[in-house]
């Protein structure tokens, strides 16, 4: 169990809706569904409403600062199925790269590797009390696209299994397109923050709203801030 875990949820039934797509760049198809991942009826570009309304104000802010940058969605909302698709192919990559074949790798190597996946990637748990924070459509994954539609480069890929996911990586390099990439990290976060979302504590790209995480991190902020979490699992 993660400590965000622990936070009561009282779900508040706010529905989850789609993103319109129209007003912030999105890849499509979706890099998970290119990968196999099934979705059922909803797409992956769907979150609650009171989360979208977040988005937009996000985005009012990122445009008044810098004129014609966007947010670009990489990743909304993800049923458990399709959490567990990624955490099983996680592993199954994690296993390619170190060389290793599956019928032979030892039980401490397995435990090593899953130990590994879920540093980045959360349980895909049926438990309402633990729901896996994107399967509560609070949860987005994006980052910055500039005046001309060029994605900037973060200093790190969204899903990166690496310490370069860590938001303050590059924060004391004294190498100057280092502190660039930080600089943009930083204008991430203070966009999304605007909008109301709190940034994953290790993963750059990673912002929430409502959701446990979300909470816990309000938390951390004011300890005698009791925050509960509106969002359950959808």
């Amino acid at each position: 169990m993660k400590p965000y875990q622990k936070i009561p949820i009282e779900e508040c039934g706010e529905p989850l809706v789609p993103i319109p797509q129209e007003h912030f760049v999105v890849e499509l198809p979706h890099p998970y569904e290119k990968l196999g991942a099934t979705y059922g009826k909803r797409s992956p570009y769907y979150l609650r409403q009171g989360v979208i309304d977040a988005l937009f104000r996000a985005q009012f802010f990122l445009n008044k600062r810098n004129p014609g940058w966007r947010l670009k969605i990489f990743d909304a909302y993800r049923p458990v199925g399709v959490q567990q698709f990624m955490v099983d192919y996680t592993f199954n990559s994690i296993v390619k790269q170190k060389g290793l074949q599956a019928q032979k790798i030892l039980p401490q190597q397995k435990q090593d590797i899953w130990e590994e996946v879920y540093q980045f990637w959360a349980a895909p748990s049926l438990d309402p009390k633990m729901p896996p924070p994107h399967s509560t459509g609070s949860a987005v994954d994006l980052t910055l696209v500039n005046e001309k539609g060029e994605t900037l480069d973060m200093g790190g890929e969204i899903d990166e299994l690496s310490p370069r996911s860590i938001p303050n990586y590059y924060a004391a390099s004294p190498i100057l397109q280092e502190q660039q990439l930080h600089r943009r990290r930083e204008l991430l976060n203070q966009v999304m923050s605007h909008g109301g979302f709190h940034r994953h504590p290790g993963e750059w790209w990673h912002f929430s709203l409502g959701d446990q995480m979300w909470a816990w991190l309000n938390q951390q902020n004011n300890l005698d801030n009791q925050v509960i979490a509106r969002y359950g699992r959808v």
